[in-house]
């Protein structure tokens, strides 16, 4: 099984054992021990465990990409249509703009071209690839779109694609995900994505809102490697269906009824047709839910590595609010100069934040081969998640 620790764990009854190194199906592996635990989301807090954890094969991100629509919407073009201002958005939030799609963009198209540069970028073939994951609350088919980019990116073997709906927190579930499939399934190359098109279910009358959403898509590519070339090194993770009436997008009936309902059809049968409502935030609520959780659960992580807070290089979080990643930081003692953010050109972009903002950073030189980044992703569900890992 998989635990909340990152690492594949077999069957032991709980007392300590002697652990020896050992072969596996890809050759022979050294030792690795870690402690861990499996949280618990209602008391949000952290314990040790004596099982020991055992990984025979480690990942490591070895490329990344993103893209964003074309229509750029800025802070002062937003206020021709509802009452805010630049200052008003920019003070409270720290967005100036956001990219929306329109004309012929769809979300699928983004995914691909994300998926492509991180492709590129770990000079791997489309062909070799053994999962797709589409981290997305916002997918072109109820059913999933993660299918239709394995598709579009030509992939002739048809690997495993499927969606993960976490809303914000999806990037960082879909990379456990990933390391989860390469460490327990003998998976070698995982394509993880973030994609999402919140424009699509936002209120663009409510200021509270229609504010931080942007759409926009990030990959990344995990691949397995031996043990001791692991990157990721611990990680963390959490829901509470409690909050969910914090910030939600619940289903809906239209009000259009059924016309079988006048030709003696059984009353409330067949159903009227659906729609999901736009977003529902208490902005106020959620701030407190992230400034307390994300910390936490990023200094679980840590503990799990058997890192201090020191050892960080980068701390890039789910880009929802400046002063969430202010505080988050503070929290940490972590300086500015040390923390990724590009969330005043693009908002919030959910699922596909984290991503993008690692694709910019590694793409300016800023993130470098062999330096260890503290990410968490937190949102709707309410769901959140950190991870400890190293770039490349």
């Amino acid at each position: 099984m998989a635990n909340a620790s990152g690492f594949f764990t077999p069957s032991v009854p709980h007392f300590r054992v002697k652990v020896r190194p050992f072969a596996t199906a890809i050759g022979f592996s050294a030792k690795v021990v870690c402690f861990g635990n499996i949280e618990g989301a209602d008391k949000h807090a952290t314990s040790k465990s004596s099982i020991p954890r055992l990984v025979s094969k480690g990942c490591k991100l070895v490329g990344c990409g993103s893209a964003v629509p074309a229509l750029e919407i800025s802070n002062d073009e937003l206020s021709q249509i509802v009452d805010t201002s630049d200052e008003w958005i920019s003070v409270r939030t720290g967005i100036r703009r956001r990219r929306v799609l329109s004309g012929k963009d769809n979300l699928t198209t983004l995914a691909v071209e994300a998926a492509r540069k991180a492709l590129e970028m770990a000079k791997v073939d489309s062909d070799d690839l053994d999962l797709i994951l589409l981290c997305t609350s916002t997918p072109e088919d109820l059913f999933g779109s993660a299918p239709q980019i394995s598709k579009q990116l030509g992939c002739k073997r048809n690997p495993l694609s499927y969606d993960i709906t976490a809303a914000c927190s999806g990037f960082v579930l879909g990379l456990i995900s990933a390391a989860c499939h390469i460490r327990g399934g003998g998976f070698n190359n995982v394509l993880v994505i973030g994609a999402d098109a919140l424009s699509r279910y936002v209120d663009w009358t409510d200021r509270g809102t229609c504010i931080l959403f942007g759409d926009a898509a990030g990959a990344v590519l995990v691949q397995g490697c031996n043990s001791e070339e692991d990157g990721l090194l611990g990680f963390d993770l959490h829901s509470d269906g409690n909050g969910q009436r914090h910030l939600n997008a619940g289903i809906r009936e239209n009000e259009s009824g059924n016309a079988l309902e006048s030709n003696g059809s059984v009353f409330g049968f067949p159903p009227k047709p659906s729609s999901y409502s736009c977003i529902q935030m208490n902005g106020k609520e959620v701030f407190r839910f992230a400034v307390r959780c994300v910390p936490q659960s990023i200094e679980s992580a840590l503990e799990k590595a058997g890192l201090p807070a020191s050892s960080i290089d980068w701390l890039l979080l789910h880009q929802a609010n400046q002063r969430i990643i202010d505080a988050v930081a503070t929290r940490l003692e972590l300086p500015s100069e040390r923390v990724i953010s590009n969330l005043a050109n693009y908002g919030n972009t959910s699922a596909a934040s984290i991503p993008l903002a690692l694709d910019e950073a590694v793409r300016s030189g800023k993130v470098k081969a062999g330096q260890t980044i503290a990410t968490a992703g937190f949102g709707a569900g309410l769901t959140w998640g950190s991870a400890i890992v190293r770039w490349g």
